[in-house]
């Protein structure tokens, strides 16, 4: 005989990986029709870490602008089309300035070798030919920058419509399987733009299944790590399990009938091997039976031949040919036997489906003690 706690579970693979957007942008369709570029995945195809390419991402399309936004803009286009122009003018004064200050080295040097100037003249020319160099590489460090305001903002005045994104591919952030396994969900099927951490697909390997159900904790208090468990319910031949954990902290649960229950995870390992279990995936219904109490040899009887008697509880029994009230004590018991811990013995008969119209004495059909 054994107690159980039974309810209903659900398969989970042990090891579920999502994979997530690693930037803000534009991540095309994942599982498009054939003729598409870029890979195309479906539920179930297998995946290898860190080569199969899960999805592409694209840069985002610039958005609009509101009317008075682009005026400010194309104000400041202008200013920096100025600004441009201004500092390419000042470039042409220090180059001037610049061949002009060449010229007076090229006289202080003649006039050097026939120590007709001073050595101070001379320096001083040398000076303003240095001078003027710098001068010069630095307004055209001024027009490169200018140049960059302007293409800035010019950027920033981009219509979405003209914005067309790379056609191709290889342009893109190529998101890889982060493990080996199988496709369990795509969440972010269709083209969309994401932003950061956004979930798109979920990966894990359907063979490292696990089962998880959520017991009353009247139940869960019973239940010991290694306890024996009965899988069925899912289709296929019943399949043997044992309690790998229990969760140290319950939840509140409300049933289908609206009563508020405490509940209590409880994860279990399947004992047989993946062969008698392996059309089994990820998400699946299952009913669980977990031993709470079991003995070789018990002495019990059906559930269906106790009744109450005052504060206890009674069986007819078989006394010579004739029913009698039997008071009985009880012990562990299940929806199918109860554990008789004292009142009846071995090989006794009782009433197996006793009525308030048998009376004491009368004719009963009989069946033994198990």
């Amino acid at each position: 005989m054994e107690v159980t706690a039974d309810d209903d579970g659900k398969t989970h693979v042990r090891h579920v990986y999502t994979v997530s957007a690693p930037i803000a942008g534009k991540v095309l369709r994942i599982s498009h029709p054939l003729g598409e570029q870029g890979p195309s995945l479906h539920v179930g195809d297998e995946v290898v870490a860190d080569r199969t390419v899960i999805a592409l991402m694209q840069p985002t399309l610039p958005g609009f602008i509101d009317v008075r936004s682009r005026d400010q803009l194309e104000a400041e286009v202008l200013a920096a089309d100025a600004a441009i122009k201004q500092q390419e003018a000042e470039v042409q004064r220090i180059e001037a300035t610049l061949d002009f200050a060449r010229t007076e080295f090229q006289r202080a040097q003649a006039l050097s070798r026939t120590q007709t100037i001073s050595a101070q003249a001379f320096d001083k020319a040398k000076f303003e030919v240095a001078t003027n160099e710098a001068a010069l590489a630095s307004a055209k460090a001024q027009v490169d920058m200018r140049r960059a305001v302007r293409t800035s903002l010019a950027a920033r005045l981009m219509d979405p419509a003209n914005a067309a994104p790379s056609a191709e591919p290889t342009c893109c952030v190529r998101v890889l399987a982060p493990a080996s396994g199988r496709v369990l969900k795509i969440i972010q099927d269709s083209e969309a733009t994401v932003l950061p951490g956004t979930p798109l697909v979920d990966i894990g390997n359907p063979l490292d299944l696990e089962v998880v159900a959520d017991l009353l904790s009247t139940d869960a208090v019973q239940i010991k790590v290694g306890a024996p468990v009965r899988i069925d319910g899912w289709g296929g031949q019943p399949v043997r399990g044992k309690v790998v954990r229990v969760d140290p902290a319950g939840f509140l649960k409300v049933s289908a009938l609206g009563i508020e229950e405490q509940r209590v995870r409880v994860t279990i390992d399947f004992v047989d091997p993946p062969e008698t279990w392996a059309s089994l995936g990820h998400d699946y219904r299952v009913v669980v039976h977990v031993t709470i109490w079991s003995a070789q040899d018990a002495l019990s009887v059906p559930v269906s031949t106790l009744f109450r008697k005052g504060n206890q509880w009674a069986v007819f029994a078989d006394e010579n040919g004739r029913a009698r009230a039997k008071p009985v004590q009880i012990g562990h018991r299940n929806n199918r036997s109860a554990e008789v811990a004292s009142g009846l013995t071995a090989g006794d008969r009782v009433v197996v489906h006793p009525s308030d119209r048998i009376a004491d004495g009368s004719r009963i059909a009989q069946r033994g003690v198990p």
